[in-house]
């Protein structure tokens, strides 16, 4: 049973949203929130699975809410999954930055919705590789862009550096193996052997590191 936290300021979408996921027998919401504060207590006191997160809440918002519940260590197996207007509005890349797993455009279609969220709690990131290469494009060509290398990028094999940048384009496990002319089973040890090192949640927050670091773009 995949179990659901819903963080939203409109009563409406917190409606919609819970009616479309007790609908599936695999999914139960353990409870909604209003703001950013209600959304991190819940979290705390339910500790679901995935949390789907508005951005633009009162209180705190979204970001602040999906840092402090990333920080908090009861919490390491909780996914968020942020909910946007835009793909990519300024908040994106903030909210990847501070831990989310990925994030859903607020008019996405049901049944993608369903499948996002199977897919985010199966330990997954939510970042396509399509929509990886766009934000990386879009972050990349920023103006306010800082290089910060990630403090552990010098414990990774030229191997496990090389497979980072590929992440950070946006290639999938297949891809960085028909590349790099490995098996996919290699290319996934070498992704997850990054992930270790660098203490990334998932994916998405591989390519996070490897922009800050100056890999990619």
């Amino acid at each position: 049973m995949i179990r659901v936290l819903i963080a939203d300021d409109q009563d409406v979408v917190r409606l919609g949203l819970r009616t479309l996921l007790e609908n599936e027998p695999d999914i139960e919401v353990v409870g909604d929130a209003a703001d950013g504060l209600q959304a991190v207590a819940l979290a705390k006191q339910f500790r679901p699975d995935v949390i789907l997160m508005d951005v633009r809440m009162p209180g705190i918002d979204g970001i602040e809410a999906t840092r402090r519940i990333a920080a908090t260590p009861e919490l390491a197996d909780t996914r968020v999954v942020v909910l946007t207007t835009f793909e990519l509005d300024e908040y994106v890349f903030e909210a990847l930055r501070h831990g989310a797993s990925g994030f859903l455009i607020k008019d996405t279609k049901p049944v993608d919705l369903l499948r996002a969220l199977r897919v985010v709690a199966a330990g997954d990131a939510l970042l396509s590789p399509s929509v990886t290469r766009r934000v990386v494009r879009e972050l990349a060509t920023h103006p306010a862009r800082t290089t910060r290398p990630h403090p552990q990028l010098h414990t990774l094999t030229e191997r496990e550096r090389e497979i980072l940048v590929l992440v950070a384009e946006g290639l999938s496990n297949d891809e960085i193996a028909a590349r790099l002319v490995v098996s996919p089973a290699t290319a996934r040890t070498h992704v997850s052997r990054a992930m270790v090192k660098l203490g990334a949640r998932d994916r998405a927050q591989l390519v996070v590191f490897a922009y800050q670091s100056g890999l990619a773009g």
